[in-house]
């Protein structure tokens, strides 16, 4: 089924997707790799306030190429979900609804999918180019020091996505 959805994305919305479905996000996204990932557990473990909110946000497992002139930013395509398999819980915990990525999740993972009401999408892999012509704007919000792997908050258009594992734990990489 096809879906259209706004990021942040509501509860409602994310207790109503479904594992398979097509979803087209417009609004607000936020990119984070295993470098952020890292900085942003430890800064928790500090007791230290996150660069960002997690309370109803989508992070996009995305570091992108520099962007070609005239674009707000360059190829655009997702990376390995699981690298973030260890911080991802605690942010589900504290909020976060959605995360984008490719490949399969830890159980730990889908255990706080379910007990937070949340999803995982994927994004298609190898379709930068064309992912990137979903976002209209791209903004250094944490981590400069990261280079691509720094925090960005990416203001998306139909950005297209597939739910591979819903609030309810159906995953469509098993069924």
């Amino acid at each position: 089924m096809d879906r259209y959805i706004n990021a942040p994305i509501s509860d409602d919305d994310a207790k109503s997707l479904r594992a398979g479905d097509y979803v087209y996000i417009t609004g607000t996204i936020y990119t984070a790799r295993d470098a952020a990932h890292k900085r942003m557990y430890e800064a928790l473990e500090r007791g230290e306030k996150l660069p960002l909110e997690m309370n109803n946000n989508i992070i996009y497992y995305m570091g992108p190429s520099p962007a070609r002139e005239g674009r707000p930013i360059g190829s655009a395509g997702p990376t390995t979900s699981s690298r973030m398999d260890k911080y991802a819980p605690t942010l589900l915990d504290l909020g976060l609804k959605g995360m984008i990525g490719k490949g399969k999740r830890s159980k730990e993972v889908k255990d706080a999918i379910i007990r937070n009401g949340a999803v995982y999408f994927a994004a298609v892999g190898g379709a930068g180019a064309l992912l990137s012509k979903r976002i209209i704007k791209s903004t250094v919000i944490a981590y400069d020091d990261l280079g691509t792997e720094a925090i960005r908050e990416l203001q998306v258009e139909n950005f297209p996505v597939i739910v591979v594992m819903d609030c309810e734990g159906n995953n469509l990489y098993e069924n």
